[in-house]
């Protein structure tokens, strides 16, 4: 299994429709028995609580599932269980680092690193902007180019 975590700052807008529209790309290719996809926030303020309504709209439009989905606060052990830790922003690395040290086993890297060609390094937090189009744009396509990282590392064929 291959472990994704998608990391935002409160877990309702970014790190919540990385972690759908991820799922639903695997789920296209055909792969879903071999990831186990999450989300989390570096804070705790919304825990508990379904992905924010502007996330909810633009997934919705996209007819893409978020069902069940809930904003935890990130652990550290999950920074030794998963496999691959995406962060949205530098901030968001910067304090999964920081709570790494040295005890990560994972990749920790930023979603837009997977998309060289954006004009942006770190996807704009939309509960502050409203840009929730802008936001599926950029996630949308630096999933597919994650996946096809993923895939040519852990040696996945795509359907």
């Amino acid at each position: 299994m291959v472990k994704v975590l998608f990391v935002c700052l409160g877990n309702i807008c970014r790190s919540p429709m990385a972690e759908a529209v991820f799922r639903q790309k695997v789920k296209e290719a055909d792969l879903s028995d071999q990831f186990e996809i999450d989300s989390a926030g570096t804070g705790d303020w919304h825990i508990g609580k379904p992905p924010h309504e502007g996330t909810r709209g633009i997934l919705d439009q996209y007819a893409i599932d978020y069902s069940g989905m809930k904003a935890r606060k990130v652990k550290k052990s999950d920074l030794q269980d998963y496999h691959y830790i995406i962060a949205m922003d530098a901030e968001n690395l910067g304090n999964l680092n920081a709570m790494a040290q040295y005890e990560r086993t994972g990749e920790v890297a930023r979603l837009l690193d997977f998309l060289p060609e954006s004009q942006v390094v770190d996807v704009p937090d939309p509960y502050y902007t409203g840009n929730f189009e802008e936001v599926y744009d950029l996630v949308n396509k630096s999933c597919e180019k994650l996946l096809s990282y993923i895939c040519q590392r852990e040696n996945l064929k795509k359907s």
